[in-house]
């Protein structure tokens, strides 16, 4: 069976592509914990943290901090919570850095992870605001 993650990373799934560059794609969840909330993935396909060849390493962490900063940026939240699950709990196996919008109140509490929605077209719209503070640099 394919590797959902690859597929989108080689475009034959589609998603909601925030970020995107020769080694890694960033696109929206397709069940958020909040409105924003990003997976980062390196193109190649690799399983967990552990696994990730040396090459990738800053290109996925420079990545992820350029997401983090966008979340504040580009959607007004206070802050990010950014994370990664190896094995235990990776609903897909490749490895995902997950950036998620935080802000004070917002009811994240540990690992009580609460799952939400999009409206229709509202995805589109929130990915267009993180890629606009992306492309900006």
């Amino acid at each position: 069976m394919a590797c959902t993650f690859c597929l989108i990373a080689t475009g034959e799934e589609p998603a909601d592509v925030v970020l995107s560059t020769d080694d890694v794609v960033g696109f929206l969840d397709r069940r958020p914990l909040f409105k924003g909330h990003v997976l980062l993935i390196p193109r190649r396909h690799v399983h967990t943290l552990p696994d990730l060849p040396d090459d990738l390493v800053v290109p996925l962490l420079t990545a992820a901090r350029s997401l983090a900063r966008a979340v504040v940026d580009g959607l007004g939240a206070q802050g990010s919570f950014v994370a990664m699950n190896n094995v235990v709990s990776q609903s897909v196996a490749h490895l995902h850095v997950h950036v998620v919008p935080r802000t004070k109140g917002d009811g994240l509490r540990g690992f009580f992870w609460p799952r939400t929605t999009y409206a229709e077209g509202e995805a589109k719209e929130h990915a267009a605001r993180l890629r606009a503070v992306l492309d900006q640099g």
